[in-house]
């Protein structure tokens, strides 16, 4: 019987879908088509591209991403760690240098706290980047503290490396509208983009964490956490196993609050995942600091320096009361 190429096609990428559903995982080359079909790189059939981008996704090339606003960034997808430092060499992210880790959400937080944390990107944290030549790594989406770092890297000019990390399913490129509701924008400000396979929120967690470790080679890094949830939960246990001082930003709401009580009053029941991340490991001791958000922005100033600069050996513990 006479097939068609098409045909043979069909069947062949079916059992592959079969052969990877019994292990528990999507092809990665399938898992692109469906991807780039929703962006609008694929045309109807899902096999035959209008667009540039296909090509260089499959191949794990880099590309650039023009944003309304004008701006630009190098974007590449990576499947495997192993082939982490060769993609961040190719879209220009090489030699190690300090690296500042930044996590956590902005949801149901009052205006007064909202407006106080904007004020602390663009007066703390964006400018200790700029002066210490850091990377900043984040979600790089444009939502909450993704979109803050953005911001405040804009407002300050800054030419500092801020690098994105999102899953490669649950992200919209920036030259096609989100085509269903689980899709969210890049946030336009970013410099460069590292695309995970995934297609859930959480899948970025190990990645983040590891990306950061590889950027800074060497060189100290810390990460700074305000608000969040459970998936920021994730994000503070995979940079304390990667041995990275943890800043809590108490008065932001949520996660970032209920880890502030448990390290002011210790007395008190807390969560058990919330005890877990305190517990020290065998790379740190005081591995985790609580920053009030009311204190002035001296006082994180000076502890994100001293992490960032190795100028104390632990991070100092600051009870928050």
């Amino acid at each position: 019987m006479f097939l068609s190429a098409k045909t043979k096609q069909k069947r062949t990428d079916h059992q592959k879908v079969l052969m990877a559903r019994c292990a528990g995982i999507a092809p990665p080359r399938l898992r692109k088509r469906r991807v780039l079909a929703k962006s609008g790189a694929l045309s109807q059939d899902g096999y035959k591209p209008n667009h540039l981008i296909f090509k260089q996704f499959l191949n794990n090339q880099p590309l650039k991403l023009t944003f309304k606003n004008g701006q630009t960034a190098c974007a590449i997808q990576v499947d495997h760690p192993v082939d982490l430092s060769a993609a961040l060499n190719q879209i220009g992210l090489h030699g190690s240098r300090p690296v500042l880790v930044v996590v956590g959400g902005a949801s149901k937080m009052s205006d007064q706290s909202m407006a106080r944390l904007r004020l602390l990107f663009v007066n703390v944290l964006a400018p200790i980047a700029e002066t210490l030549g850091a990377c900043v790594v984040d979600g790089g989406t444009d939502t909450g503290v993704m979109q803050m770092m953005g911001q405040a890297r804009a407002e300050i000019a800054g030419t500092f490396p801020l690098v994105g990390i999102a899953p490669v399913g649950k992200i919209a490129l920036p030259d096609a509208p989100p085509s269903y509701s689980g899709e969210t924008s890049l946030e336009p400000h970013h410099t460069h983009f590292v695309l995970i396979p995934g297609s859930t929120w959480g899948d970025e967690s190990p990645w983040l964490a590891r990306i950061a470790t590889t950027l800074a080679d060497g060189k100290p890094s810390v990460t700074v956490m305000a608000n969040g949830g459970a998936i920021t939960l994730l994000d503070l246990f995979e940079n304390k196993k990667a041995g990275r001082p943890l800043v809590v930003l108490g008065g932001s709401g949520r996660l970032a609050d209920e880890i502030t009580m448990a390290v002011s009053y210790p007395e008190q029941e807390a969560r058990e995942s919330v005890t877990e991340l305190l517990q020290p490991n065998h790379l740190q001791q005081n591995h985790l600091t609580c920053y009030d958000l009311s204190q002035p922005f001296s006082e994180l100033t000076k502890i994100i320096m001293e992490g960032l600069t190795r100028q104390s050996r632990y991070t100092l513990t600051l009870p928050v009361r």
